[in-house]
């Protein structure tokens, strides 16, 4: 290891991808929400963008499990817009149709209505492909 090579440029995102996933199913969300998001964090900046989309994904669906709905809608869409950056836009459909799901859990009836709006942009927009 050099010495300007810190902790967090050895770990592996890889590595902590599957520890999330495992703890995640076994009921352990906390301590999976802080995988995956090590994980994303790694992943974009190595500018691997799908899996940093889908370890932020995976940290949302944590969080909507543990109801925590305001945080779940937040990673939800950022998964989203990340996704989008990179074309994979099924996926950023996906990840807004559960920030949707996060808003009506929350009763917020005007965020309904925008991410409805964007949700009919993006499979407009994937119907004409």
């Amino acid at each position: 290891m050099s010495s300007g090579e810190t902790a967090e440029e050895r770990e592996d995102p890889i590595k902590l991808h599957r520890e999330g996933t495992a703890l995640s199913d076994v009921g352990k969300h906390e301590e999976a929400i802080e995988k995956f998001l090590k994980a994303s964090t790694l992943y974009e900046k190595a500018k691997n963008f799908f899996d940093a989309s889908y370890t932020l994904f995976k940290a949302a669906e944590c969080s909507y499990t543990l109801k925590d709905y305001s945080t779940a809608t937040e990673r939800f869409i950022k998964a989203a817009d990340l996704a989008f950056k990179v074309g994979y836009d099924r996926f950023g459909l996906s990840a807004l149709e559960y920030a949707l799901d996060c808003c009506k859990a929350r009763g917020e009836k005007r965020k309904v209505a925008e991410l409805k709006k964007k949700i009919k942009e993006v499979k407009d927009k994937l119907s004409t492909l």
